[in-house]
């Protein structure tokens, strides 16, 4: 029996990356534990926008649908890859945030923090290179940095953040896309400067020791 909340959550937040300007037309997808061996997915060919509690799409680890009368979306291999990869994840979320999708686009590293709050909230912000959709080198390519990092850049498909709850996944999407206006506009400006190798180090710690990155690291 899936919890009535955890379908609500689910659609809330899916309508609210819509209402952010993250994703148009059919793009995007959030996803959410809803047991060990059960993911719970907004469906394909839809917007975002029309997203309710009863489009969902309850799916298994190898992707089988359980429940539900749509499908699941094409790039549920991702949201798996992080699944498998950390399995403590309880959300992920896949959306297209324009300022940090331009990032990816472009090529362009966040690189180095140069923010306190972002590197306890995010730690770095890595890039995945730009693969085909669907593809096994995607997957792989994702798996490898949700192994290490809470969110990424897709280079020309967006960002995808994890949490330990939907909330917590969704705003760390947030931040990953107000911190790349907050980089687009410094650079304008004659560039960021990176904090140093100490300060780094000093918040990476104190990220780990209040629970935030991956178990055990």
């Amino acid at each position: 029996m899936i919890s009535p909340k955890l379908r609500h959550d689910l659609a809330h937040y899916a309508r609210r990356m819509h209402a952010s300007g993250w994703i148009a037309n059919h793009d995007g997808n959030i996803s959410a534990r809803a047991g060990h061996e059960r993911i719970l997915i907004t469906p394909t060919a839809i917007s975002k926008a029309d997203t309710d509690e009863a489009g969902l799409v309850l799916i298994d680890l190898s992707g089988q649908v359980l429940e539900g009368t749509r499908k699941p979306p094409s790039e549920l291999d991702l949201h798996l890859a992080v699944y498998r990869a950390r399995p403590e994840t309880q959300a992920v979320v896949h959306a297209h945030p324009p300022t940090a999708t331009a990032f990816g686009v472009a090529g362009v590293e966040m690189g180095t923090p140069v923010m306190p709050e972002v590197a306890v909230s995010l730690g770095f912000v890595p890039s995945a290179p730009l693969t085909m959709p669907k593809s096994p080198e995607s997957a792989a390519a994702v798996a490898r940095l949700a192994a290490e990092y809470d969110a990424m850049l897709l280079c020309g498909n967006g960002a995808i953040t994890l949490g330990d709850s939907l909330e917590r996944a969704y705003l760390r999407m947030e931040l990953v896309e107000h911190y790349a206006k907050i980089l687009l506009a410094a650079r304008a400006l004659g560039g960021a400067h990176p904090l140093s190798r100490e300060h780094v180090a000093f918040l990476l710690e104190a990220r780990r020791k209040v629970g935030l990155g991956p178990k055990g690291a």
